[in-house]
């Protein structure tokens, strides 16, 4: 006994060593007895339990664990995949009544024993131990894949595909790993962020107890028993896939490319920088990173470029973080997360010209950017000995009692504990090794990110590059409207660091406002060249100055609110335009001609015969229609473009395809239009979310078939988004024909719902969208769409009452903010007057608190970017808004804010009890 009293009083703490001793000998003597005997494992013992009580715990349940750690303590070397794998299996073997999950939990617990007795006695360094962490996370994938392929496979049959020659072959699957897993460099109570793809679209065999299925259904099925088996071990994390948490589970490699190539966002294609194949066929993985690579490292990127994308990103994390208490050592300033930006930032930089400097792994592309000369020695050798001791401190915050955490305590006998724990093997101040290793990294991420010294604000001479002020009229006056801009609006100061040479044309306070010509403007810009890639750069770089210009001018307050709103959507309608004109030569050029529309529309738009023959032979009969902000007239800044795409079906191939082909093709290289990422930045990110069927259906859908899903399959919530239908894009008078009966069959559909109904399910649909939007909030924000008496009560109630009273904006387009929310709700106050007179006041209210939520929402936008919730401890935002607001304080704000949405909920319930 006293040799152990020896070796406890040296640990970080004593008393948890003593409690485990006490216990071990009460509960399981024997075990107690045996590993008394051995010093050495006495001593690893009693370090384990000294710095995680989890740990402990483990050893405690399963004491042959003890004995299992005396074989295993003297391994030296990373562990790899293989014999992780050859060791679980054993595992299993030895216990034949627990569920597989199970069984992978407490593999995973005793495994976790030996590498963090590695990690604590620095016997590994941290990328030895993260490696290790990740491989054994790629071994319970593995074993979990294959006893739910089994299942799979015994419900439906093989999936199958068709080769280049139409034979039938088995389809191939992989779990690909984003994020710390994708670079091996996991922590130990890290989610694991997956992404499930399949090889191609067919069917299975059917030889199974419920038949055949689609190879889609199948692999979603399959991804979902993944899931389920590895869920006692790991959180699995899917929302970085295609569309986030709205997207399918499982996609084909081809329909993955086509979503990074056309619709991802640059921090979803950022994300792919640590991205690798860990389960399944890895080589099916290869073949889909072979199709994007050249959009995540781009060669036509350019430095301004990747570091203003990256950094947007950073200030959004800083923006959460800021109302967070204690250091959060991956998150905070100077963290894990600042390192790992910086790097990617440069890889992004300059990957697309040296492929060498495209490694997922975080020390590994700091020694491959610093060897090219991107970061200094001096800077290289402060990042990787902050990153090891920031790591470091992660897990042991981690494996104290195996949350997810990454904060460190103000608690100061938690936070003394902590320090003697990270200072155990290697001495030293954990204070100043804190202070040191932070400082070092935000020195060098300012340096990297042209920050000056105080990384909360911009320093112009660095980070707007001279051209700016070449540009400018005079420097004063540059100086003047740059200091304006990046102190009101950061997010756009960025877009125009990214895009120095907008800042010619950017006006002043003094400049009187003439609505610009939009249609003319693009018009001239795409007509300079028959190319298609530049075509796409000479659009963007045009609506990119129209946009600025609207952004300085409200900047300025020289418009107001609805202006600006009004220009961002006119700007929008007339790039949709130029967009389909620029798809609509490209197909002329890649495709023979296509019948004509000749005999009027769709058999349910018969009657409404073209005034003049098409003489256009290759013109797309397309019917671009609007919902959400843009149907509204109410687009503002970063706004996503909610459009359903119909067609013409002239009941005939075109151009050798079936026209669901070709109209696919041609709303795929529209979208493409709109949404990808060049160095000239993207133009709107384009959802098509809300087309019938969702994510099942097809990008394009007749007209035909569209109005058939509104007659006899569209649900009530969907009903509800349609109702802000318009049409903004293709052939007016296909466009507004198919506007119209859309509208038509809507209202008339709502009318045989029993209002009891419509209301009911209108309250259920939205109180939905609230709870599952409630489990992702943060504590202290409210989050003004999504948060009770947010935006959506407005919404929902507002259109709920345009369909139970069948009060419409009128068979034809409105001109100007006719078909704004504001608009909307004076049509439901008259409609209320007289029988409804009950729900004046109610729609009063709804307005009232809609006018202030919009103009908060709006200037939220301008200032920090698209957000719902509002950053209440970031107070230099908060006094900025509230100025424009033309309120007294950020309280003053908070509690106005809180004033509406309690009267918002009250009148929501009002009108929908």
């Amino acid at each position: 006994m006293e040799s152990s009293n020896q070796l406890i009083r040296g640990l970080p703490d004593p008393q948890a060593s003593r409690r485990f001793l006490e216990r071990l000998a009460d509960q399981h003597s024997g075990a107690s007895a045996r590993l008394l005997k051995k010093s050495g494992l006495l001593s690893d013992v009693l370090t384990l339990v000294s710095f995680s009580p989890l740990l402990a715990t483990t050893i405690l349940q399963n004491p042959e664990y003890i004995l299992w750690l005396d074989k295993r303590r003297g391994d030296s070397g990373v562990r790899s995949t293989e014999e992780l794998r050859e060791s679980l299996a054993q595992f299993s073997l030895t216990d034949s009544t627990s569920r597989p999950q199970e069984i992978f939990a407490r593999f995973r617990r005793r495994e976790l024993l030996r590498i963090y007795l590695r990690d604590i006695r620095r016997l590994a360094t941290i990328a030895e131990v993260t490696e290790e962490i990740s491989n054994l996370a790629d071994a319970i994938l593995e074993a979990a894949l294959a006893n739910a392929r089994v299942e799979a496979d015994n419900r439906y049959g093989q999936p199958q595909e068709m080769d280049e020659k139409f034979r039938s072959r088995p389809a191939r699957f992989c779990v690909a790993a984003l994020g710390k897993l994708g670079s091996r460099e996991l922590n130990y109570a890290s989610d694991i962020d997956l992404l499930f793809i399949y090889s191609a679209e067919g069917s299975t065999t059917g030889r199974g107890t419920r038949g055949s299925v689609t190879n889609r259904e199948y692999f979603i099925k399959l991804g979902e028993l993944v899931i389920k088996l590895t869920s006692g071990a790991y959180r699995v994390d899917l929302r970085l896939r295609p569309h986030g948490s709205l997207g399918a589970l499982a996609m084909s490699v081809g329909e993955t490319v086509r979503y990074f190539q056309t619709e991802a966002r640059a921090w979803e294609r950022q994300v792919l920088i640590r991205s690798r194949g860990a389960a399944g066929d890895t080589g099916l993985f290869k073949e889909f990173f072979h199709g994007v690579e050249d959009l995540v490292f781009s060669k036509d990127e350019t430095v301004e470029s990747a570091l203003a994308s990256v950094r947007r990103s950073k200030e959004k994390i800083d923006n959460e973080q800021a109302s967070r208490s204690g250091f959060d050592v991956k998150l905070g300033r100077g963290g894990i997360r600042e390192i790992e930006f910086l790097a990617q930032a440069l890889q992004l930089a300059h990957g697309g010209r040296d492929p060498w400097l495209r490694a997922p792994h975080t020390l590994i592309s700091l020694d491959r950017l610093a060897d090219r000369g991107h970061l200094t020695d001096d800077e290289l050798t402060s990042l990787a000995s902050a990153y090891e001791f920031l790591r470091r401190t992660e897990h042991v915050l981690q494996m104290e009692n195996g949350l997810q955490t990454h904060t460190v305590p103000n608690d100061s006998s938690k936070r003394s504990l902590l320090a003697a724990r990270l200072t155990f093997a290697t001495g030293g101040s954990f204070e100043a090794i804190l202070k040191r290793s932070t400082t070092e990294v935000g020195r060098t991420y300012s340096r990297v990110f042209g920050l000056g010294d105080d990384a909360s604000s911009v320093d112009l001479q660095q980070t707007f590059p001279p051209i700016m002020r070449r540009a400018a009229k005079s420097a004063a006056a540059a100086d003047s409207e740059f200091a304006h801009l990046t102190s009101v609006s950061p997010h756009f100061a960025a877009m125009l660091a990214a895009n120095p040479q907008l800042a010619a044309d950017l006006p002043t306070t003094n400049d009187a406002f003439v609505e610009p010509d939009y249609q003319g403007l693009l018009t001239d810009a795409v007509s300079t060249t028959p190319d298609f890639g530049a075509r796409l750069s000479a659009m963007r770089r045009t609506w990119s100055r129209q946009l600025l210009g609207i952004v300085v001018r409200d900047l300025n307050q020289t418009i107001s609110i609805t202006e600006a709103k009004r220009l961002q959507s006119n700007l929008a309608e007339v790039t949709t335009a130029i967009a389909l004109q620029v798809v609509q030569e490209e197909m002329r050029s890649r495709t023979v001609q296509k019948p004509a529309r000749e005999q009027g529309y769709n058999t349910q738009l018969e009657g409404a015969a073209l005034a003049d023959a098409r003489s256009d032979a290759h013109a797309l009969d397309i019917a671009i229609l609007a919902l959400g902000k843009l149907g509204g007239r109410g687009l503002d800044y970063d706004s996503d473009l909610d459009l359903v795409i119909t067609y013409f079906d002239p009941k005939c191939d075109v151009a050798g395809l079936t026209a669901a082909e070709y109209y696919g093709r041609a709303v795929e290289l529209f979208v493409t239009t709109l949404s990808s990422m060049t160095r000239d930045g993207n133009l709107y990110r384009v959802d098509l979310r809300l087309r019938p069927f969702g994510s099942k259906g097809m990008a394009a859908i007749s007209i035909d078939a569209f109005l058939d899903y509104m007659k006899e399959t569209a649900a009530i919530w969907e009903l509800l988004a349609f109702v802000k239908l318009r049409h903004v894009g293709g052939p007016s008078d296909l466009g507004m024909n198919v506007e119209s009966e859309a509208r038509r069959i809507i209202h008339e559909r709502a009318a045989t719902i029993p209002v009891q109904e419509l209301a009911a399910e209108t309250r259920r649909v939205r109180l939905a969208l609230e709870r599952e939007r409630s489990r992702i909030r943060r504590s202290g924000e409210v989050d003004i769409k999504y948060g009770p008496g947010g935006m959506l009560d407005v919404y929902f109630a507002m259109r709920y009452l345009q369909l139970a009273w069948d009060v419409r904006d009128g068979d034809e387009v409105p001109a100007g903010d006719s078909r704004s929310t504001s608009a909307m709700f004076d049509r439901l106050i008259r409609a209320a007057a007289g029988s409804r007179s009950n729900f004046t006041s109610p729609l009063q209210t709804l307005k009232s608190g809609y006018e202030f939520l919009s103009t908060l929402d709006h200037n939220l936008r301008l200032t920090i970017g698209r957000t719902t919730r509002v950053p209440n401890a970031n107070q230099g935002v908060l006094t900025t808004i509230a100025g424009r607001m033309h309120l007294s304080s950020p309280a003053d704000l908070l509690e106005q804010l809180t004033i509406h949405r309690l009267a918002i909920r009250d009148a929501f319930d009002g009108i929908l009890d």
